[in-house]
Formats: C-alpha cells, structure tokens, sequence
C-alpha cells in the first residue's frame, strides 16, 4: 500500500519536476542566447530563436514535439499579449492621419506578394508534380499564405530598440492589418483550390463568409471586451488591480477566440484597440503595467518556435520550392511596399526602408499552413507545411536584422524615451539647481527675508562659512517666526532652520531620489558632496518638469 503510494508520487513529482524544469531551462537559457546576441548588436529575438534551434528536435531534442504541444497555451498567450500591445499604438489620431496611406500600402504589398509567390512557385513546382491542377492549386495556396507578416519579431525588435517615427508608425499599423487581407485571400482561394483538386466545387458564399467571419468575428470579441476592460479599469486605480484585470481579460479573449474558431490575434488586437481609444489616459498604466510580465512569455514564444524546425524533413524539391517563394514573398512585399509608399506620398524614410519590416511571418502563416494541410491531405497539405515552417525559420532570423537596420537608417531608433527610461538615465546632478540661494548660519532673519525676497524658491540651505550643510529654512519657518514677532530682530537663519532629514549626492541615480522623496514624505533634498558642502537643491516640483521637457525634447526630435 505504502509502496504504491510512493511510486504514483514519485511518478506526479516527476513529471511536474521535468515541466517545470523545461519551462525554466527554456526561459533562463533563451534570455542568455539574447544577451548574447545583443552585445553582438543582434536583435534578442534572434537568440531565443537559436537557442531554441539547440534545445529543439533539430539539435539535443530535449524540447520534443510532445512538450512543444504541451506549451501551445503559452504560444497563444504569447500571440494574444504581441496582439494586445500592437493594438494599444493604433490610436485614432494614428488612422485619422495615416489611414489612407496604410491601405494603398497594404493593398500593393500583400497583393504583389500573392502574384509573385504565386507565379514563381508555379513556374517551378511543374518540374517536381506533374499534375497542373495541384501546381495551380498550391501556388495559389502559398500566394494567400505569402501575404502575411508576423507582428511578433518585428515589434520585439521595435521595442527593444524603442523606435518612434513615421517609419515606425507604418510598420505597426501594416502588421497589424496584413493578418486580416491574408485569411481574405487565402478563403477565397481555398475555395478554388477545393476545385482544382477535385475535392468540391468552389463555395462562393462560402468564399465571402468564411473570411469576413474571421476577422468581424474576431474584432467583436476584442472590441466587446476592451469595452468591459475599459469600464472596470475606471474604478480602481491600484497598479497590481489593474494588472490582474488586463491579464485576465487578455486570456479571456483568446478563449472565446478559440471557442468561436476566429483569429485570436485580430481579437487580441481589437481589445488593445479599444482599451487604448476609450481611455487614453488609463490606458498608458494598463500598457505599461503588461509591458512589464512580457518578457518572459515572449522568450518562451520565440523559443519553442525555433525548437519546432526539424531540418530532417527538408527534401530538395521542398528546398527549392521554398527559395522560390522566399524570392517571390521578398520581391513582392519590397516592390509592393515602396509602390503603395509612393503612391500614398508616404515619408521619404517610408519609401526607402519599409520593405526591410515586412520579412518576418509566423503566427497567421503557419495556422494557415496547417489548416491547409487539414483541407487537402496528401501531397498539397504536406509541401505547404513543408516550405512554410522552412521559410519562417529564414525569415524569422533574417527579419529582426533587417527591421534593426531599418529604424536606424530611418533614424528612428532610441526616440521612443518614456518616463521610465529617462529616470533610469538620469542622475541628481542632472536635475538639482545648481544656483540655489544659501542661507548662511548667522544671518539676520531681515536678511533672511532679503533672499527670500529675491528667489521663487520655496527651501533654502542653511550653511555654515565653508559651505557645510547644517540644515534647511522653509516657507513656512518663516511664517511661524511672524507669529512670534517680540523676537524677530533677535533671530538668526540657525535659529529658524529645521535639521535636515535627508540628502542625496549628485551620483545618486534619479530613481534612488524618488524614492527617497516618497519615503519620507519630503518635497526637497540638499545634493552635497562628500565633505557635506551645498552643492545644489532638488524639489519634487522640479522632478516632474524636468522629465516633461525632455521628453517633450526628444520627441520633438
């Protein structure tokens, strides 16, 4: 009895013992793979995607397909947060001003990757499957499939890189709509692929429905909940509330996505969408706040993709077929995206480096593949599952390199600076007043009130001859001496002083003063050197208007 107690124990610890480990091994060995890279000036994502590759059934095959399925939750959560985030920069003001610009874009690089991927696999798939219909059918497939980007490197690689611009802007805007013109594309030309192979006529209804079901469908989940979001988020102010609520509805969202058989990243997209448009304001804590528990879940995401490819499975014609449609998806995006740039009279920086964003394809281009896979079994379903995971593994590697060089072409790169970024860059020199009037110990309070008199200060140090801090005189010292007025003429600046409660030194880092500040509950702080010598004041008022003029400074830029 006892012995098998023992042993379904052991078993349940076990297994739990090795998911847990995975799940660590994973995250703890992807995030080194991105440090390194990224002093190698590589993109992180391009890190965990190797170390994936290592850990994955190409390499020690210690992430085998059976753990990848018992992940997948974590890869939709991944996808729905990626959706999540890119919906919160599609503000209104964004469409309103760039709207017309995105469709032509949209429009003449997707469409243009659809004819070129299409002709050229044609051309060449003849050579390998002597059968027309299936040539026609599968090119048309990958052409659908082709005119997909993956918003989840390259947005990675926008953020990492805090990129902020025109450039910037477009791209955000093109991967966030291309998911909703391929599932179109590809419903439509299922239908006639269904045709050509015999497998069923083509559907028209069917044709219009199916798609407009999946993107509607998708962006009334997201749009319905963002609403709900946007309600409760209103009535609490609490950061780790507020947390709890985005996240909860983030899974909620991606599971009535699956239930109601929708693209869970449209949905995903749709409630950031909504959160952001609804309540501006609210909706830079809820951003900033998820922004926060990413990392670990994208690191996981980008490593299991790389931990899926098994290059065992590539055969020369699979090859060649897919450097046919990578050629073809490359060439039509790149002449697409700098003809509907034109066209559109997008920024110069536009023109020249958005083709350079739209290599990288995932999430919607393998769903795709595998679905199409599920629809027409055989020969078709496995090339296209084939080429699909062999150049999504290229150009998922090559993308976040080539949307890196991009933005710092564009120029665009290290502009988005947030209040965060500058209170971790900035020290207490950088912010305290340097020509703060001092108090010394032996002046009159006349005197005292000379000074005062003469500034738009509200704390003034008290010193003695060498400069060496003995403590702080306040307004309101001041007026409780009024009180007291038989003894005025008698008062000295050491007897008004109050001690001083804390002080800081001009290396302290700005986020060490804020603390300190909150702590307290004070509004100013002396800066002194090593000796105690006043080397400047910083008062809470100045913290705040330092920081919106410079980031006001950089954005201008």
């Amino acid at each position: 009895m006892l012995d098998n107690i023992a042993h379904i124990f052991t078993g349940l610890s076990t297994v739990h013992l090795n998911i847990l480990f995975l799940l660590g091994l994973v995250i703890f060995g992807g995030t080194i793979g991105g440090r390194l890279f990224q002093k190698l000036k590589i993109p992180q994502v391009v890190g965990y995607i190797i170390i994936g590759i290592v850990l994955g059934q190409t390499g020690l095959n210690i992430v085998h397909e059976r753990i990848i399925e018992i992940f997948r939750p974590f890869n939709y959560f991944a996808l729905g947060l990626i959706g999540f985030m890119v919906g919160g920069e599609l503000k209104k003001e964004v469409f309103a001003r760039y709207g017309r610009q995105f469709l032509y874009i949209l429009l003449s690089e997707g469409l243009t990757a659809f004819l070129f991927v299409s002709v050229f696999v044609f051309i060449l798939a003849q050579f390998f499957i002597h059968n027309i219909s299936l040539v026609l059918a599968l090119s048309l497939l990958l052409g659908a499939i082709a005119s997909a980007t993956a918003p989840a490197a390259t947005t990675d690689v926008l953020w990492e890189y805090r990129s902020r611009g025109p450039l910037t802007t477009t791209v955000l805007g093109i991967v966030a709509l291309d998911d909703g013109l391929s599932l179109f594309l590809y419903a439509i030309v299922s239908s006639i692929a269904l045709g050509l192979t015999g497998n069923g006529g083509a559907d028209l209804l069917e044709s219009i429905f199916l798609p407009l079901y999946q993107i509607f469908g998708a962006l009334g989940v997201g749009v319905f909940c963002g609403f709900l979001l946007s309600k409760i988020i209103q009535r609490y102010g609490e950061e780790d509330r507020i947390l709890t609520f985005s996240i909860g509805m983030v899974l909620l969202v991606l599971g009535l996505a699956l239930l109601l058989d929708v693209d869970i990243l449209l949905a995903a997209m749709g409630l950031g969408v909504m959160i952001t448009n609804i309540n501006p304001r609210k909706s830079k804590q809820v951003f900033g706040l998820v922004a926060r528990v990413t990392p670990p879940i994208y690191v996981l995401f980008f490593v299991l993709f790389g931990a899926k490819l098994n290059i065992r499975h590539i055969t020369i014609p699979i090859l060649l077929i897919a450097i046919a449609y990578l050629i073809g998806r490359t060439g039509g995006k790149s002449l697409g995206a700098m003809f509907g740039a034109r066209v559109s009279r997008a920024d110069k920086s536009v023109q020249r480096y958005l083709p350079l964003c739209l290599f990288s394809q995932a999430g919607v281009a393998i769903g795709l593949s595998i679905f199409a896979a599920q629809r027409f079994p055989g020969k078709i379903g496995n090339v296209i599952v084939a080429v699909i995971t062999t150049t999504t593994f290229v150009v998922q590697v090559i993308g976040p390199l080539m949307t890196r060089l991009a933005v710092i072409k564009a120029r665009e790169a290290w502009k988005n600076i947030t209040e965060d970024d500058l209170i971790k860059q900035t020290r207490a020199e950088d912010i305290m007043d340097k020509e703060v009037p001092l108090i010394y110990e032996n002046m009159l309070l006349t005197e005292v009130l000379r000074v005062f008199a003469g500034s738009d200060h509200l704390y003034f140090p008290v010193v003695d001859a060498e400069h060496h801090l003995l403590g702080i005189i306040t307004i309101d010292n001041i007026k409780d001496t009024f009180m007291v007025t038989e003894l005025k003429k008698f008062l000295l600046a050491i007897d008004l002083m109050e001690p001083v409660i804390a002080k800081v030194s001009p290396e302290t880092p700005m986020s060490e003063v804020k603390e300190i500040l909150s702590r307290k509950n004070i509004e100013y702080l002396p800066v002194v050197d090593e000796n105690n010598r006043v080397l400047g004041l910083i008062e809470q008022r100045m913290i705040q208007k330092f920081i919106s003029r410079k980031i006001v400074e950089l954005h201008s830029k």
